[in-house]
């Protein structure tokens, strides 16, 4: 079941908390996502907490303040634990109820706000860690923008595969190099043949390149053996971050035939800090792309009326580039792309269900990655593979500097929003990560 409109999406809501009602922030009292924090430099332990304006709700302190009673009791609890995986075990009942509690805790009036010191600590004295502990990551290639582009450069005649309209394609990821937004990421060592050399070599990788994606966070998991129908799928779907699945497409070119990525992609992943919760998307929740005409229609285990009703997700991307002069500079990132999340081929649902229609089983923090979202304009290509075609068109920054694929010191920043007529805007903060020269060999 898609989560629907409720009053806690109600635009005219306005929160105690004055950061959230600025109309510049990703967090207004609208948004409420959750994540995983402790203070800044202090080794204590980590909890959860819901982002709200420029602080963050310490949600078991506020539940020992006696905020959280009733039916939101034991999502608090859950919020106890050092990653999300335990309310995320709870089920949708109890992420809606903790979520309208706490909705209810940081509105105008509430009495909540004479114990705002106890309970909110500012995110600028916070460290921001991962949201979930991820048993498995599983990535997917949902845009047909990219697959096409892609597609292209390798197999100009033919540039999507015949399985492509029938099947959503993925591969397994590594869910051990996931890193929170913020951290640094090594250039790669590995393999790479250049076309016309008669041997591979072994060094760093010459195309380090990024991945503008959606993640999405897997709510109470299924049973070994047991499909999920399109509706369970849904149900699944906990919250979505950002990711930047940083990829190295030299090393990628030679060694992904015949099985598929492997040491270009396994060295990090970066996943934003804050999960946007389904709840949350409702009020932006939009028809599944519309197909071609002449494409096939999904099979009946990837077909759902309510998915293609309010299945897509109207989303907005944005990846940005700050390089080391421009730090040094002190100027601020340039914008590469931006791109849609409704363009996207397939469904979050339908990938769900794909990923389970064998009876693979799935688990709560579980992390499903939708692959390179791209659009149909050249400024929405959500990669440097697509944006400078494989290299041969580099991209031209404002102080002359040009950029082929990416570089020692280069720092990418994804960024989303959600905003429409009638619904307050929420975002989702920053996917964040600086690269660091290959380690010697």
């Amino acid at each position: 079941m898609i989560p629907t409109v409720d009053e806690t999406h109600d635009p005219a809501l306005r929160s105690w908390v004055r950061s959230a009602n600025d109309g510049r922030t990703d967090f207004p009292i609208q948004n409420l996502p959750f994540g995983v924090f402790r203070h800044e430099g202090s080794g204590e332990r980590a909890r959860v907490g819901i982002a709200i304006g420029a602080m963050i709700l310490d949600v078991s302190t506020a539940m020992k303040a006696g905020y959280f009673t009733g039916d939101a009791a034991a999502g608090a609890r859950a919020c106890a634990a050092q990653c999300l995986n335990d309310l995320m075990e709870l089920g949708r009942p109890a992420w809606r109820a903790l979520r309208a509690a706490a909705s209810a805790l940081l509105r105008d009036g509430s009495s909540a706000e004479r114990d705002a010191e106890r309970i909110l600590v500012p995110m600028a004295d916070a460290d921001l860690l991962l949201p979930a502990r991820v048993g498995d990551y599983t990535d997917f290639y949902a845009s047909i923008h990219h697959a096409t582009n892609v597609g292209s450069m390798f197999r100009p005649d033919n540039p999507l595969l015949p399985n492509y309209k029938w099947v959503p394609i993925g591969y397994h990821g590594r869910s051990s190099s996931l890193v929170p937004s913020g951290s640094e990421v090594r250039r790669p060592l590995g393999q790479r043949k250049a076309p016309d050399a008669p041997t591979p070599v072994y060094g760093p990788s010459r195309s380090l390149d990024y991945e503008c994606e959606v993640g999405a966070f897997v709510g109470t998991g299924s049973s070994l053996g047991e499909p999920l129908g399109m509706s369970a799928a849904a149900e699944q779907l906990f919250g979505l971050c950002l990711v930047n699945d940083w990829s190295a497409r030299d090393i990628q070119s030679w060694e992904y035939q015949p099985l598929g990525p492997f040491l270009a992609k396994n060295f990090a992943t970066t996943v934003s800090p804050w999960v946007v919760t389904m709840e949350a998307l409702a009020p932006f929740r939009i028809p599944a792309a519309p197909r071609a005409a002449g494409d096939p229609a999904p099979l009946p285990h990837l077909t759902d009326d309510d998915d293609a009703r309010r299945g897509g997700v109207d989303l907005a991307l944005e990846v940005w580039l700050r390089t080391r002069g421009m730090r040094e500079r002190g100027e601020g990132p340039v914008r590469l792309s931006r791109a849609r999340f409704s363009d996207m081929y397939w469904t979050l649902a339908q990938m769900v269900a794909h990923h389970a229609s064998n009876g693979c089983n799935l688990r709560a923090g579980d992390l499903i990655a939708s692959g390179t979202v791209s659009g149909p304009e050249r400024d929405a290509r959500g990669c440097m593979l697509e944006l400078t075609w494989r290299g041969t068109e580099p991209v031209r920054l404002p102080d002359g500097e040009t950029r082929s694929f990416l570089e020692d010191g280069d720092e990418l920043i994804l960024r989303g929003e959600c905003a429409r007529d009638g619904a307050a805007r929420i975002g989702f903060g920053e996917c964040r990560g600086r690269i660091l020269p290959a380690p010697a060999n």
